[in-house]
Parts: structure tokens; sequence; C-alpha cells
């Protein structure tokens, strides 16, 4: 029994044994490829996996329904705001260990004669 891909389901169309979706959109998930159809199409997504080596065609599927996911939820930003929130999420944490290892420098100048045992323990 042949069961039809995703796509083909939502294309209506017969899935052939050599169906480029079928490895990438399973029956299972159908939002999937809807996701990705409505953002670039059924043609655009064949050629763009046509046009990628083996190995990397699970990744590009992956890829595009992220970004399409992040198209529909915000069609002026996409993919491009989630990862400003996450540039800026490191930017913040890089501050943080600055202050922290500034404020561990301050407190180990306080202690007297800590400066020769922080030495000797290094080496």
């Amino acid at each position: 029994m042949n069961l039809r891909c995703a796509a083909c389901k939502y294309l209506r169309r017969r899935c052939s044994s050599d169906c480029i979706f079928s490895p990438y959109f399973p029956s299972n998930d159908p939002q999937r490829f809807a996701c990705v159809h409505k953002i670039y199409g059924a043609s655009n997504i064949a050629k763009m996996l046509q046009q990628i080596p083996h190995h990397l065609k699970a990744e590009a599927a992956n890829s595009m329904y992220f970004e399409a996911q992040c198209r529909l939820a915000d069609p002026v930003y996409g993919c491009v705001k989630a990862i400003s929130l996450l540039c800026q999420q490191i930017d913040h944490a890089h501050s943080q260990l600055a202050i922290i290892q500034a404020e561990i420098t301050f407190y180990k100048a306080q202690i007297p004669g800590d400066n020769n045992q922080t030495q000797n323990a290094d080496q």
C-alpha cells in the first residue's frame, strides 16, 4: 500500500515512488507542507530540494519549515525577528558576564594576601 506524502495529498496528485517531497513531508504531518507551500509554493520547494546535495535536503526542508512558520507568524520580519532576539540575549549575557568578572576581580583585590595564593594555584 503506497501512502501519499503530505505534499501530494495537499496538491491532490498521485505520489510516485521517487517523489521529491515524500522524505521531507510525511503523510502524518500535513501542516508541515501546507505551511511551507503558503510561503514558497510547491514548484519552488521542488526546485530548491533538487538543487541541494542529498545529505543537506532534510536540513533544508527543516529550515524552510522554520522560516515559513516565522513568516506566517510575523509577515514583516519573519525569522529575522527570532535571530535578533537571540542576538540581544547573547549581548545581554556577555555584558552580565563582564560585570560579574569585574566584581570577582574587585572582591579578590579586597582580600589581603590572596594574590600570592592565586598565583601559586595557577602554576
